[in-house]
């Protein structure tokens, strides 16, 4: 069509722009609509995901080369999507944790050793913990407490997968000597 810019040309006029919109997105929000609705189920979050994803089609309309729109629109529609499920699940994990840290507090210990052994461990976990920087404590509570694997650890941070493998690492040793130092880590036999 020949709206195609190049590496050399200056930014495209609104005009260019709003008409490089007409030309390859608005023929395909039918296409978009019927895939949100599969995607989401409901039709205001299906309406919600389409306008999301015809304003970020808006904005990228200049970096666009005019071949397979509807690839194009797709794969936009289907980054969008994925990064509201992936705030959306992040912020119920947190939700989970605070709800599991409110009943773990309103439990009765078992027995008088959990009362001494418990308040006094809890108390020492708790202190190394909240020591660690905010990354390092964010990857030990969604592997180590939520149960989270290093792949669904790492999409959920946007991080790479050996980035949590490192910080788990290092969360994990930074609270081994945390704990040794408190009296309350188990020792290692010099075998």
């Amino acid at each position: 069509m020949g709206m195609t810019p190049t590496q050399d040309t200056v930014p495209w006029s609104p005009k260019a722009q709003d008409n490089a919109f007409a030309a390859y997105v608005l023929p395909e929000v039918q296409v978009l609509r019927r895939v949100a609705l599969r995607l989401t189920a409901q039709p205001a979050d299906a309406e919600d995901l389409v306008q999301d994803t015809l304003l970020r089609a808006y904005k990228a309309i200049g970096h666009f080369d005019g071949r397979y729109p509807r690839a194009w629109l797709l794969a936009i529609l289907r980054n969008v999507e994925f990064n509201r499920r992936r705030r959306r699940t992040f912020r119920l994990v947190y939700a989970f944790n605070d709800d599991l840290e409110r009943l773990a507090g309103a439990q009765v210990a078992d027995s008088p050793e959990e009362l001494v052994v418990g308040e006094d461990l809890d108390e020492a976990v708790g202190a190394a913990l909240a020591a660690l920087t905010r990354e390092h404590r964010q990857v030990m509570r969604l592997v180590d407490i939520c149960g989270l694997s290093y792949a669904e650890t790492a999409e959920l941070l946007e991080v790479p997968r050996g980035t949590v493998m490192s910080r788990l690492h290092r969360a994990r040793w930074r609270m081994r000597v945390q704990l040794t130092a408190a009296g309350r880590a188990p020792r290692q036999s010099m075998l």
